[in-house]
């Protein structure tokens, strides 16, 4: 096993990390900018080096200053985590060249899949249905009319090279059609520097359902479905699993034809095939080259450490999972507790925690970096922590998160723990009648 593992990350998923380096015996390595030396990851890896300034271009995304890191402390490999330079090849790359380990797919699979068009012509190649829409990217406002009249209003314009919302646009009529594809060109190259947009066909209720894979160069395995509906704004807010939505045959055929394509591919790591569901149909949406924001749903509810998994197989280069191994009973549910005014168009909510009292008991799990005194810095992501809760049904999985959010005590800042009751006591939750569009149109906040 690897002695030494530099995590290229922060925050509550660094610290995630750390955890599973420290079962495993290995030594830990944590990189921070200078507003984070009294993070929480930094406070519990067994060495930290400071890379940077709190912009993240200068930090967390400065590769020179992260391969300084490795060399300074002699880490044998890299966890990138999520987000940052999780799915950059270019950085992935890098690291191999150097000889040491990045934890997850090689550059070229990071490449492959990162690129959206080029991931529905892979998952198209491999028997996956997609969205209706245009082959390739769109540079013209004449292609993009051409296409938009054949697959029928109303469209979505996405980003080639991104997510999260970013570059994103619905587009109702060919009214609106010149100006959303503009501002969805301005947006791709301001966030991902790359201009290049597609269309794909948009639906009105739709699911977001994903698939969970551990894969080596002996085996892929799936760890069942997650629904994660529940979003504003494209950014997930509540994740379950399984989903109450889908029929039996239905989920069966998904997770096969999932297991396939990334088996076909020469996947390595643990990786996430996200769908659309809509009608009794499901349609190929994206492949995410890394861990997930919710992979302890996920964890909770199969028994499995996705985390420590994806470390063997970067060691190993096998999967010690067998599909047989994968046994799921009852219900999971987890709520992202996010540091923001649902009250104020969710601004951010920076500030020192002077009360933090979090949950515990049958069955309940908080992932974060959090901690009595510690500060909420305005320069990143406002996730703090996570919290997942089992149950052995879909009724006692959401008595028990709301139970534990009622017992979550965060002062000094605001945070998203009232929003998260709120949707939980919906009828509309509870019986499971939403869609991705859902939280817009209700009056949560």
């Amino acid at each position: 096993m690897f002695k030494k593992v530099l995590i290229a990350n922060r925050g509550e998923i660094a610290v995630r990390i750390i955890r599973a380096c420290k079962e495993w015996g290995i030594g830990t390595v944590a990189v921070h900018s200078d507003v984070d030396s009294d993070s929480m990851h930094v406070r519990l890896a067994d060495e930290s080096v400071c890379i940077g300034s709190h912009q993240p271009q200068n930090s967390y995304l400065n590769i020179p200053a992260i391969i300084s890191a490795i060399d300074v402390t002699g880490a044998e490999a890299v966890h990138p985590g999520y987000g940052f330079l999780s799915e950059n090849f270019k950085f992935a790359d890098m690291i191999q060249k150097h000889g040491i380990k990045f934890v997850g797919p090689s550059a070229q699979i990071i490449k492959k899949m990162g690129d959206k068009i080029e991931a529905k012509k892979i998952a198209k190649q491999n028997g996956l249905p997609i969205i209706e829409g245009s082959e390739g990217g769109v540079e013209s406002i004449d292609k993009a009319k051409s296409i938009c009249k054949n697959i029928g209003y109303p469209i979505l314009i996405k980003a080639s090279g991104g997510g999260g919302g970013k570059g994103m646009k619905i587009v109702e009529s060919e009214e609106q059609l010149g100006n959303m594809f503009s501002l969805a060109r301005l947006e791709a190259k301001k966030y991902f520097g790359n201009e290049e947009v597609y269309i794909e066909k948009y639906f009105k209720k739709p699911r977001h359902i994903e698939v969970q894979v551990m894969s080596g160069k002996n085996r892929t395995v799936h760890l069942n479905e997650r629904d994660c509906t529940v979003q504003r704004k494209h950014q997930k807010l509540i994740e379950e699993t399984p989903s109450p939505v889908l029929e039996e045959n239905i989920r069966l055929d998904l997770l096969e034809k999932t297991v396939k394509m990334v088996e076909a591919i020469g996947y390595e790591g643990a990786g996430t095939v996200e769908y659309i569901y809509e009608n009794g149909k499901f349609y190929f949406l994206e492949m995410n080259t890394r861990v997930q924001v919710e992979h302890p749903v996920t964890e909770v509810q199969t028994g499995i450490d996705i985390v420590k998994e994806q470390i063997w197989i970067a060691h190993s280069g096998q999967t010690a999972l067998k599909q047989s191994d994968i046994s799921a009973r009852g219900h999971t549910i987890e709520c992202r507790i996010n540091a923001e005014d649902p009250s104020k168009n969710f601004q951010p909510s920076p500030g020192i925690i002077s009360v933090c009292h979090q949950p515990s008991g049958f069955r309940t799990r908080v992932d974060g970096s959090i901690f009595q005194g510690c500060k909420i810095t305005p320069y990143y992501d406002s996730l703090i922590c996570k919290l997942i809760c089992k149950g052995r049904n879909r009724t006692e999985a959401i008595q028990r998160t709301i139970r534990s959010l009622n017992e979550f005590v965060i002062d000094g800042i605001v945070t998203t723990i009232d929003l998260h009751k709120k949707i939980l006591t919906h009828e509309k939750f509870i019986g499971s009648e939403f869609d991705t569009n859902w939280l817009s149109k209700e009056k949560f906040y």
